[in-house]
């Protein structure tokens, strides 16, 4: 049987070195159709554990379900999204990633499936957003599995809107001397 990220132990954290990319590409219901080099050797899985399967096999049960419902809104209205994502690997470490999201559509404009780049975040970044997402994980033990992830996705935009942005450029204000660096930043 195989392992699952969900469940697992903290472990200890991998991290991705300040030059890696990790890439992967999914169909439109999520599940794995492409994943480079670097996403293999850092979640420990080989390319047939992978294709095909669904994307969030690398869940960590750290990550509130209501931020995973803010991406899947947001890509759903065509928009591309960045977050900071704490991800399992199969052998239960774990590691961060600043991701960026984007859906891929063919010429006729028809949904292909969803593209994700993930680079190294911030350490600022992540001590930033480790006790948002502790805290959405209480709202969400606190509320009912259906409900969960949208009263915890409300929470963190609430949250958001009385610092006056949105969650997008939170995240890229947390990442600016990371992705300035990288040249991806002016």
């Amino acid at each position: 049987m195989e392992q699952t990220a969900m469940g697992r132990g903290a472990g200890r954290e991998v991290q991705l070195a300040p030059h890696e990319l990790i890439v992967t590409k999914t169909d439109p219901s999520g599940h794995i159709t492409y994943a480079n080099r670097v996403f293999m050797r850092v979640a420990g899985y080989a390319e047939h554990q992978l294709l095909g399967k669904p994307h969030n096999l690398i869940r960590h049960p750290d990550m509130p379900r209501g931020a995973y419902r803010l991406m899947w809104q947001t890509l759903q209205a065509g928009h591309e999204f960045f977050a900071l994502v704490k991800n399992a690997t199969v052998d239960g470490n774990y590691y961060w990633v600043l991701a960026n999201v984007t859906p891929d559509y063919d010429p006729q404009g028809r949904l292909q499936g969803y593209y994700s780049v993930r680079r190294p975040p911030s350490r600022g970044a992540i001590a930033a957003i480790e006790p948002i997402y502790a805290e959405m994980r209480k709202i969400e033990a606190g509320q009912g599995k259906a409900s969960a992830p949208d009263t915890s996705r409300d929470w963190l935009l609430a949250l958001l809107a009385e610092k006056g942005c949105s969650y997008q450029d939170f995240i890229l204000g947390l990442n600016a001397d990371v992705l300035k660096a990288k040249g991806v930043a002016g």
